[in-house]
């Protein structure tokens, strides 16, 4: 049964007539992004919100301001590894509420953020609105906060800081294969009697098969899984506009050797509403979130081509716990609402664990970075895919 919002099901019913059926990636695109009617692209309904506690799904940010604090202490120790540039630019990918970047902003000393200039990238309208009201109190200040539609707005080696995403790359539209009769064949979505039905068709793209190649996967049959292709194409912008400093992405997934393991045969495509998971992506489409966990070791080997090198792979607990997190947990009262709020983003089962950090480094000397004094994977977790990963 195919339900959703009516206009955002009728322009893909349509564009599935016209041209027979789409892949997923293509689906998942127009159901988040479509950009009259897709998921993030336009308001929630009435005083509802996308993200929170009274949304589909929450981020760090939505539980407790000591990410963003721990993000502007681990800026600041690159600024002063870069020698203070002037200006330090942060660029945040996917900000959200723009909760995580008033956070940020608020932890910055003073002299610091005279030099700093924040670019949060965005083509939501909704979103953005949203990210003006929690950010009003710095919007008068001349130069600290600039909005981009897309990254590659940005000048090619303009950016000398840091660029991080948290919670971004696992809402890239994925590619879904599946392996029938001993190959690798990719879902698609057809239109026919009045609803959305999956098929499986030849694999769409040429990058998506080298991609598998790539993997050395050995899958038996019938099992499915996710190719983010454009989680490798936003590392090769992320590495070109990068001149000197570093990129941190947050979020949930796996290495690739995890990722592709026997035990997830059935992948890990999900989607969101009201806090409840589901797997049914032909429900409330353009209503409720869709989601992959992501591969950190296509990620770390993407940007190898391209000056982009891994600096260290940890998980949220470990990099909170790097940056002090301790200290600022101490100075709650306990058992108080925030004391709870703050060890739900520590708990190693939870958050804490299931969170991971790349960072990786562009234009300087691979750095001793306070947020990855804590090492809960070996040095080689991310390596296997580096030497094959075309540019």
């Amino acid at each position: 049964m195919t339900t959703g919002h009516p206009e955002l099901v009728a322009a893909i019913a349509s564009e599935i007539k016209a041209l027979g059926p789409i892949p997923f990636a293509r689906f998942m695109e127009l159901a988040l992004y479509h950009p009259q009617f897709g998921y993030y692209m336009r308001a929630p309904e009435g005083t509802g919100e996308r993200i929170g506690w009274q949304g589909d799904y929450y981020t760090s940010s939505d539980v407790h301001p000591i990410l963003g604090q721990a993000l502007a202490r681990q800026a600041e120790q690159i600024d002063r590894l870069l020698g203070q540039p002037d200006p330090f630019t942060v660029v945040e990918m996917g900000p959200g509420k723009g909760l995580l970047a008033k956070h940020f902003l608020s932890a910055c000393a003073p002299s610091f953020r005279q030099r700093l200039r924040y670019v949060l990238i965005d083509r939501s309208p909704a979103m953005r609105d949203m990210q003006r009201r929690n950010l009003s109190e710095w919007l008068n200040e001349p130069g600290l906060i600039a909005w981009e539609d897309h990254l590659n707005e940005l000048a090619p080696s303009s950016i000398t800081g840091l660029l991080f995403s948290n919670e971004l790359v696992d809402a890239f539209p994925v590619h879904r294969v599946q392996v029938t009769d001993g190959r690798t064949e990719e879902l698609h979505v057809d239109y026919r009697d009045g609803r959305f039905i999956e098929c499986l068709k030849p694999l769409s793209a040429v990058a998506l098969a080298t991609q598998l190649q790539h993997l050395h996967h050995d899958w038996p049959e019938g099992y499915r899984t996710e190719v983010n292709l454009q989680a490798l194409d936003w590392t090769k912008q992320v590495a070109q506009r990068m001149k000197r400093g570093f990129v941190l992405t947050i979020d949930y997934g796996h290495t690739a050797h995890d990722l592709y393991g026997p035990e997830r045969k059935n992948g890990t495509f999900l989607c969101y509403s009201r806090h409840s998971a589901n797997e049914s992506p032909f429900l409330e489409i353009g209503v409720q979130d869709m989601t992959a966990h992501v591969d950190f070791s296509s990620l770390a080997a993407a940007g190898e081509p391209h000056g982009l090198h891994v600096t260290g792979f940890t998980n949220q607990l470990s990099f909170l716990m790097g940056l002090g997190v301790e200290t600022m947990v101490a100075e709650l009262e306990p058992e108080s609402p925030e004391f709870r709020a703050a060890i739900h983003l520590l708990k190693p089962n939870g958050m804490g664990g299931t969170f991971k950090v790349l960072v990786q480094h562009k234009g300087v000397e691979c750095a001793a970075l306070d947020g990855l004094k804590y090492k809960p994977f070996w040095g080689s977790a991310l390596t296997g895919l580096e030497s094959n990963v075309t540019a």
